[in-house]
């Protein structure tokens, strides 16, 4: 299995971490977007990390990398066994994509009005799920979920971003703090994530 990741990118990084909470070994090969290998040009259409190779099977798009690592490796489960609950943590990847990445975007390529805009915005979004944190030690959830994974690279980017969280919200920090001590976030870091937090 090997991967093809971005150094710095939020959808590999989401991958790594998946990947890092299973316990899955992967041969991981660090792609400049400037200038993607050949073999990444032969097995996506897009040239774009991050892409999965397992076996014959080529996969890119990260919710659908990290839904078929699930699949694929079962154990331990980042998906919930009933449907509902299921269906659940699918809205949030959902909400998550479109309170949270799609500001993000416009902050990565936005003029300085545009980007200062959806920082508010995605502040103002975190701050809202501040109480979701009271209630469960993972989002909306027991246990580590797809979800967590997919939020935690954004996370740990905010200084970087320049994205400024109100005062006050004490279940979203704790929150923050026990995802970042956890193992496998440790080890989904590439060496340029370390460096985003002292």
């Amino acid at each position: 299995m090997m991967l093809f990741s971005g150094d710095n990118d939020f959808e590999s990084h989401r991958i790594r971490l998946v990947l890092a909470e299973k316990g899955i070994n992967v041969d991981i090969t660090s792609v400049d977007p400037e200038q993607p290998p050949e073999d990444l040009i032969d097995l996506n259409p897009y040239n774009s990390v991050p892409t999965l190779v397992d076996r014959e099977l080529a996969l890119y798009g990260s919710q659908v990398i990290m839904e078929y690592l699930d699949e694929r490796f079962p154990h331990p489960p980042l998906m919930p066994v009933d449907p509902v609950s299921r269906a659940r943590i699918r809205l949030m990847l959902y909400r998550i994509e479109r309170d949270l990445y799609a500001p993000l975007n416009v902050v990565l390529a936005g003029s300085d009005k545009a980007a200062a805009k959806a920082r508010k915005e995605i502040a103002d979004n975190l701050a809202s799920m501040n109480p979701v944190f009271d209630h469960k030690p993972f989002f909306m959830n027991d246990e580590l979920t797809l979800a967590d994974c997919s939020l935690a690279p954004l996370l740990w980017r905010l200084p970087m971003l320049k994205i400024n969280l109100p005062k006050g919200l004490g279940a979203l920090n704790n929150y923050m703090n026990s995802l970042f001590a956890r193992e496998g976030f440790g080890l989904s870091l590439s060496e340029s994530e370390r460096e985003l937090r002292p």
